[in-house]
């Protein structure tokens, strides 16, 4: 495999004589599975060779040692670059992680237990283990919970525990009104409205349970009070059409990445798609005989077909017959670099993002929700109910939709210069 990069006997010679020369080609063939282009391959082969003289250097010549050696790796490498005193942190960071990922890359094929460093587990410990034990257990198995909300339980209980800490409470049933109320008072000038009532939320559940289970004398949930928050206080994040034209302007069509992302903003913008769902997207999703676009498995759990709009299906075939990979995956939107895959919904907010910086436009948390509510305002704006706004882009519940009343900006207007009677 590695005749396909070098033509040198010698250079050859040089990899497969260190002591992972066997696993490092075995690995270069992997990369070229994945779709990395030689560039990648050229880069990273000289730094696993290094990485293992360095490791042969250290009397460690066991696979199973290996991780061991890769941050000690790091630091004499960058310790030996003329330049390093002279680079910024923010970049020192990146010269790092540039040379971390390719072996931990490597370290994951040839070790299969080997979780790279950002994938470990920041804390194995729960919060309040010891002072509420059983408490994990009873959301998981009496309430049922997901481990998504299982894991916000664990940041809150965190920030509680933290808390508690400073004052040199070893035990809830030390708890007083003052120290609650306290907690929340600490959380209100650090966090906003929603995310400290979530968090009270999550310690209005563990006082609960500590009181069930004999841990606290008196209920202490009336003192943890939260912030009062309003339904329908905010304004969606949506956009103005000049500004969807103008983030349209900045996409540069003329490349395959280009091509691509060009077919998923209007597709956001379209049909205010959530980004999982356009990630999603298939093939067999797109009926081209009959002019027609199936979103299936939508969050609230039916599926939805659109008529296939001309400038949304010219997009499409254009991405598809220029810039799509070639690839056995029936995924419509695939990643344009190494590792060949799927993109995730995560990749597809994100480059709404990117779009939405780069035309210059102000919005708040920027990403393909942006896009999402801007195709909702489009619909109000052309007079559409709430109900059948609601229905096109699959909200599960009409109150979804009710926040996009703050957006209708002609009859807030009429109501506002007149009585309104025309409205009712």
């Amino acid at each position: 495999m590695l005749e396909h990069y070098y033509t040198k006997p010698a250079t050859l010679d040089r990899i497969r004589a260190c002591w992972l020369g066997e696993q490092i080609e075995a690995h270069v063939g992997r990369l070229l599975t994945l779709g990395y282009t030689p560039k990648v391959v050229f880069f990273r082969v000289p730094l696993l060779r290094q990485f293992a003289e360095f490791s042969s250097r250290n009397g460690v010549q066991i696979v199973a040692r290996l991780p061991s050696q890769v941050s000690p790796f790091i630091a004499e490498r960058m310790a030996r670059s003329p330049s390093e005193t002279t680079r910024s942190a923010k970049r020192l960071r990146q010269w790092e992680n540039e040379t971390r990922r390719p072996i931990e890359q490597f370290l994951g094929q040839i070790l299969p237990d080997f979780l790279p460093r950002d994938r470990l587990p920041k804390c194995t410990r729960e919060p309040f283990e010891d002072t509420v034990p059983g408490f994990f257990g009873y959301l998981r198995d009496e309430r049922g919970l997901r481990p998504t909300s299982i894991y916000a339980y664990r940041h809150a209980l965190s920030l509680f525990e933290a808390y508690l800490t400073r004052f040199e409470l070893a035990t809830l049933g030390e708890l007083s009104v003052p120290v609650v109320s306290g907690f929340v008072t600490t959380l209100a000038e650090k966090h906003g409205t929603s995310s400290t009532a979530q968090i009270c939320s999550s310690i209005r559940v563990l006082l609960r349970y500590a009181l069930r289970e004999g841990l606290l004398s008196r209920d202490l949930v009336p003192a943890l009070g939260t912030p009062r928050s309003y339904r329908l206080s905010k304004v969606p994040r949506s956009i103005s059409w000049e500004d969807v034209r103008r983030m349209l302007d900045v996409v540069d069509r003329r490349s395959s990445v280009g091509k691509r992302d060009y077919a998923i903003l209007v597709l956001l913008i379209t049909y205010g798609l959530r980004a999982r769902e356009i990630a999603a997207l298939t093939l067999d999703d797109i009926d081209w005989e009959r002019d027609r676009l199936l979103v299936p498995e939508r969050k609230c759990g039916h599926c939805t077909a659109y008529p296939l709009s001309g400038v949304v299906g010219e997009a499409i075939c254009i991405y598809l017959e220029q810039a799509r990979p070639e690839t056995d995956n029936r995924t419509v939107f695939q990643r344009a670099h190494a590792p060949d895959g799927p993109m995730t919904f995560g990749s597809v907010s994100d480059r709404a993002a990117r779009y939405l910086r780069k035309a210059g436009i102000d919005v708040r948390r920027p990403g393909s929700h942006t896009l999402r509510h801007t195709c909702v305002q489009r619909l109000i704006d052309a007079d559409f109910s709430l109900k059948s706004a609601g229905d096109f882009v699959g909200h599960g519940s009409p109150r979804s939709t009710e926040i996009y009343t703050k957006i209708d900006v002609e009859n807030l207007r009429e109501v506002a210069l007149g009585d309104g009677e025309s409205l009712l």
